[in-house]
């Protein structure tokens, strides 16, 4: 059955709505939604270019749809049917496009469509029992097949994110370093030709001074 349910805007990762009794009856359901929380961050970022996909978590699967500006991401059980779960995401995403597609690039603050959960509740409902005549109607259209969709493993769509921030961090920390290893070969420099020339400059100056002075008593 569906555990958990969270809508969030793809370019910055801003959660925009989410199923406000979700996780009461989850263990670990904060750490789920961690887990949730840095996978859109990973999508804010690119990280991840599929727009439908299933990612294993202990025992249950993410499922998410990217429409558009918008990620909708879903947590059930492994054994509820995949079909039915992109089915319940495709259900939220017309009805949150025809409700608030013309506010989702100017929302500014989390959660901002809160009160989408009533949608979320009701659809919910209507998915929890996979035998009702209308679930079985579902899982047998053939219209909407989802044997395309991936499935990977959370640390590996997470990892994907972290090793990619390692990489940048280091070649900033690398650009950073040559730039410092730049200014001191620099100042290596200097000092190597004021070493070689200062002696040079000295007996000049004594040869211009001696010159000058003998003019003088002259």
């Amino acid at each position: 059955m569906v555990k958990m349910t969270m809508i969030a805007r793809v370019t910055d990762g801003l959660p925009l709505a989410e199923g406000l009794d979700d996780g009461r009856d989850l263990a670990d359901a904060e750490m789920y939604k961690q887990q949730v929380k840095a996978l859109f961050k990973n999508l804010s970022k690119g990280h991840n270019e599929a727009s439908r996909m299933s990612i294993e978590t202990g025992p249950y699967v993410f499922h998410y749809i990217i429409e558009g500006r918008v990620c909708y991401l879903t947590m059930c059980d492994r054994a509820y049917p995949k079909k039915l779960a992109f089915q319940y995401l495709e259900d939220l995403k017309n009805e949150f496009e025809r409700v608030n597609g013309a506010q989702i690039e100017t929302a500014a603050r989390p959660y901002a469509f809160i009160k989408f959960d009533t949608f979320i509740q009701k659809t919910k409902r209507l998915y929890l029992d996979t035998r009702t005549q209308r679930n079985i109607a579902k899982l047998n259209d053939e219209l909407y097949e989802v044997h395309q969709i991936m499935t990977r493993n959370v640390q590996e769509v997470l990892g994907v994110g972290e090793k990619l921030d390692q990489v940048s961090q280091m070649s900033s920390r690398l650009t950073s370093e040559s730039r410092i290893y730049a200014d001191k070969a620099r100042d290596l420099n200097r000092q190597a030709l004021i070493r070689k020339w200062a002696p040079v400059g000295i007996v000049l100056g004594v040869v211009f001074l001696l010159f000058w002075v003998k003019t003088k008593l002259w």
